[in-house]
């Protein structure tokens, strides 16, 4: 759809529909907002509104090693389980949309079935798992954040496919292009976008972890929203506040850069001449 069709559409769109969806947006957003603003205290205590306005907490935040450590380890679990999920989910997509195995229902069921287990369930059984095979805490933490996000990069990568005719593929095979190479030049960059917006939500995903994370965590393998819950259960300062605010920030920030690029992509469609 081009972008004066779109805005077409949302011209036509009812005004009290638009102020319902403005409201809710807003109603969503307030807490995260009353979040930011208190990590801009001055106080010693979680008020609001605020006492009077600092980078105090901010300053804390970042000389604290038990914050800052937090932070890396969060960082290096969601990179690396971002990658294996895109690299093991964009596989599976590509495995059963194309190959079609028997049982492929069953296969896409069992690989969706993280997106639809309780998570506590999940969390119990990883760590039994983990217990019995003796992993140690960082690459268990990875390879169970790699199964959580391996859904959210099956199905938009699957969508991708499917939408994706099987003559591009096939003219490729003709002009005597190997599986591989068809794969590599003809394939994955037109179903790059699907993999970037699986990517994105893997990264979301594993970043804010919290009920896994504190099933497989160790002393030295902390992630920030385990610091985070640990700290609110037994005191509760404005640092917390502006550990909240940084990890809604990376949050909000990948989500954007994400929007943005699919803003001032153009269509081909669109940008060729009339």
């Amino acid at each position: 759809m081009s972008g004066g069709v779109r805005s077409i559409a949302f011209a036509r769109t009812p005004a009290w529909l638009r102020l319902v969806g403005l409201l809710v947006s807003l109603f969503l957003l307030l807490p995260s907002c009353v979040v930011v603003l208190m990590s801009f205290s001055s106080g010693k205590l979680l008020t609001f509104p605020p006492p009077g306005y600092g980078l105090d907490w901010y300053a804390n935040f970042f000389r604290s090693k038990a914050w800052t450590g937090a932070t890396v380890n969060s960082l290096e679990v969601a990179l690396l389980s971002t990658l294996a999920a895109v690299l093991l989910g964009t596989l599976a997509a590509l495995g059963l949309v194309r190959g079609r195995p028997r049982g492929a229902g069953l296969l896409r069921g069992l690989l969706l079935s993280p997106m639809i287990v309780p998570v506590i369930v999940s969390g119990l059984g990883m760590y039994i798992t983990v217990q019995g095979l003796g992993l140690a805490s960082f690459p268990s933490l990875v390879a169970a954040h790699t199964v959580l996000a391996i859904p959210f990069v099956l199905l938009p990568v699957s969508a991708s496919l499917y939408g994706l005719p099987r003559e591009f593929e096939l003219a490729a095979y003709s002009l005597g292009a190997g599986r591989a190479y068809a794969f590599r030049r003809v394939t994955l960059p037109l179903i790059l976008p699907g993999v970037a917006v699986g990517g994105i939500f893997a990264f979301v995903t594993s970043w804010d972890e919290i009920v896994v994370a504190l099933f497989l965590t160790g002393p030295k393998t902390r992630t920030l929203p385990v610091t985070m819950w640990e700290q609110a259960r037994h005191t509760i300062d404005p640092t917390i506040a502006a550990a909240s605010s940084l990890l809604t920030l990376l949050t909000f920030a990948v989500l954007l850069v994400a929007l943005a690029r699919r803003r001032f992509r153009r269509p081909v469609s669109d940008a060729a001449p009339r």
